[in-house]
């Protein structure tokens, strides 16, 4: 059997990784920049994260939610602590996509209403709900466009207002920071506003964290830069398990759990949870939010004086940074030629910076050097 045609690749196979670092299968080393699209949080097999897990998988991988599984309750107890949102109740999934899909519908049963509004270059997900609320019509088939969504500018309030005067509004969905789209920051101010505007409307706020969630941002989620926000669900997942599939929704109080409302095969298995324990031990114990903060504050400094640059944008380890030209053929210098794993955006000019939170100074100056390198190769600044 045929795997299905799903993404261009690269002729590289990474088959073991460590720290900041992945190793191909020629045993040859690339500084990692892109954690595997903000999944790898902590690094590359962290020791802890493989004792943890191996130890799990070990005595009971997995079994039913319908018993008691006292690893999802400490996951819960050690995300609240971390995060600051104790007083918030958490849905286990597997994906990001899912996190969205049960935000969308957990909305819809609180007001009764359908209508969305999403933000242009939007990315959440690729199920039915989640992927009719993105920015993206190339990836929606007919059967996802099953309820109305406007597409709004980020940060633009007064379209906004318009737009949820009318009172026929479920759910507002915005990223604390865009990641697919290129890294844009929604403002802190337009996000005080728009939660002021969701309670006078009745609307749903959702605030997707799933890539700038988990200490990215240097917060521990992307919108505690806006003091005083209170989102009525949040999604997470990517860096949650550091590559073990996991996801998950946290809730505000105001919502009334009922059973059958949410459900999950998979969601909160104990092997999950095992993984998300662990992120958050690490998490804690190595300080790898303020060290996220600290080492992306340095990067964004340096990048925004270099030649070439036109813009840097983002905070903490979650960083757009863009060009005055197509970047395939500079990625694609970073990584066959310098030997570095960085990301792309939907706009082409843009590369994107995902490492793990663990990246110290000494390797972000190591990818300033072979970024400035590469970009030195006058092949790599014209269109790809």
């Amino acid at each position: 059997m045929e795997l299905f045609d799903v993404y261009p690749l690269y002729e590289l196979k990474p088959v073991r990784g460590e720290g900041n670092y992945v190793f191909d299968d020629k045993d040859q080393a690339y500084l990692d920049l892109y954690g595997g699209h903000a999944v790898i949080s902590i690094g590359h097999s962290h020791p802890h994260y493989v004792q943890k897990v191996s130890e799990q998988v070990a005595k009971l991988g997995f079994y039913s939610n319908s018993v008691l599984n006292d690893l999802q309750t400490e996951l819960a107890n050690k995300l609240g602590a971390l995060s600051g949102c104790d007083h918030y109740r958490l849905f286990l999934c597997n994906s990001g996509a899912e996190a969205n899909e049960n935000a969308l519908k957990m909305a819809s049963f609180y007001n009764g209403r359908s209508k969305v509004v999403a933000f242009k270059k939007s990315f959440h997900g690729r199920t039915s709900a989640a992927v009719n609320v993105t920015d993206s019509p190339y990836i929606q088939a007919a059967i996802n466009r099953t309820f109305q969504v406007d597409y709004l500018p980020l940060n633009d309030l007064e379209t906004l207002e318009k737009s949820l005067a009318k009172e026929d509004v479920s759910a507002v969905i915005v990223e604390g920071i865009q990641g697919v789209g290129g890294i844009y920051v929604a403002d802190p101010e337009f996000l005080l506003a728009t939660q002021a505007l969701c309670k006078k409307y009745n609307t749903v706020l959702i605030l997707d964290e799933i890539q700038s969630g988990y200490g990215r941002s240097g917060r521990f989620f992307a919108f505690q830069y806006a003091p005083g926000l209170e989102p009525d669900l949040i999604s997470i997942a990517k860096g949650m398990g550091n590559g073990f599939p996991i996801g998950g929704l946290l809730l505000h109080p105001k919502f009334e759990a009922k059973h059958g409302l949410l459900g999950t095969t998979f969601g909160g298995n104990h092997l999950a949870c095992a993984a998300g324990i662990a992120v958050l031990d690490v998490l804690y114990q190595d300080q790898l939010v303020q060290n996220a903060a600290e080492v992306g504050a340095y990067l964004i400094d340096e990048l925004s004086q270099m030649e070439h640059v036109q813009e840097v944008r983002g905070e903490g380890l979650m960083i757009g940074i863009e060009f005055g030209f197509n970047t395939a053929k500079l990625r694609k210098s970073l990584l066959f030629e310098q030997k570095v794993f960085v990301g792309s955006a939907s706009n082409a000019n843009v590369v994107r910076l995902l490492p793990a939170l663990s990246l110290g100074q000494k390797e972000a100056d190591l990818f300033l050097e072979k970024l400035d390198h590469a970009l030195q190769v006058s092949g790599n600044l014209q269109p790809a």
